[in-house]
């Protein structure tokens, strides 16, 4: 019987019982921070990252891992397992997957599938566990890349961000970009569209905003039984309000908090808080 491994990286920000439990291998982007080289998650945690960057004159940036991080990763998953499904954060929002399949140039050991998931943060975790568990039932590589592959075609991600101020620095992400001429109060809803990170609607408050985004979820779930989390960015206790909403609101297989990873909340700031939804079943709404 084949053993599968798993990889995914940190922007999935996965709780690490998640990872234990699942037996999820991690690489870590990567945070540069003027002359430091800071792993995600390893060296920084989502919290430390956004305290600093609220007072830091310099102003970070986030990169993939490199091609070398990946090769002694697959390196090491070789010697226990006879195939690795790998997936990864959207080719929109990061090289990661670049790196990934660069890496396969000099390694041949045993076949690596890598998984443009066109997600991020619990959307890609979601994906993950679905390979993981389909791993953990000794199912063939072919079927652990499709569970990843068919969790990724159904998870939704919608955010809401507290301030336009850290994408009015700079941080244009995706079709998010339109909202730049807009007053700061505004509060966007922000989702993960076609590998992106875009603008979906704008809302005044963030309390009406936070509505709108149970909303639609509910419209997306569509009374389906989901997997759900709630994602945040130094905002536990809002994060922990937002739980007990959706867990009143959905027919929850499993539901998780978690944070934002620094890729992400460079662009949206603290105070953002989101959900991802991935139904069990296929046929789901288009929002």
């Amino acid at each position: 019987m084949a053993k599968v491994a798993v990889l995914t990286d940190s922007t999935a920000y996965l709780p690490a019982k998640l990872v234990d439990q699942n037996g999820i291998h991690v690489i870590p982007a990567i945070v540069l921070w003027g002359s430091q080289t800071l792993l995600d998650g390893v060296d920084i945690t989502p919290t430390e990252f956004i305290r600093r960057l609220r007072d830091d004159p310099i102003h970070p940036t986030t990169t993939q891992a490199n091609p070398e991080d990946f090769l002694r990763i697959y390196e090491q998953l070789a010697t226990e397992h006879d195939a690795i499904v790998a997936p990864l954060i959207s080719t929109e929002l990061s090289g990661m997957i670049n790196s990934a399949q660069i890496a396969l140039s000099d390694f041949d050991r045993v076949p690596v599938r890598i998984v443009d998931t066109r997600l991020t943060t619990m959307g890609l975790g979601f994906a993950a566990l679905a390979a993981a568990r389909a791993a953990s039932q000794g199912k063939p590589l072919e079927e652990v890349e499709e569970a990843a592959r068919a969790a990724a075609s159904r998870a939704k991600v919608l955010f809401v961000v507290d301030t336009l101020e850290y994408l009015h620095r700079g941080g244009r992400v995706g079709g998010a970009s339109w909202l730049l001429g807009t007053a700061l109060s505004i509060k966007p809803l922000l989702h993960l569209n076609e590998g992106r990170v875009d603008a979906l609607e704008r809302v005044r408050t963030k309390k009406k905003a936070i509505n709108r985004m149970l909303d639609l979820g509910a419209h997306y779930a569509g009374g389906r039984p989901v997997r759900a989390a709630v994602i945040h960015v130094d905002s536990l206790e809002e994060a922990k309000v937002l739980e007990s909403r959706v867990a009143e609101r959905f027919d929850c297989l499993e539901l998780h908090v978690t944070d934002l990873s620094p890729a992400i909340s460079i662009h949206t700031g603290p105070g953002t808080l989101g959900l991802s939804l991935c139904p069990d079943e296929a046929q789901v709404p288009v929002l």
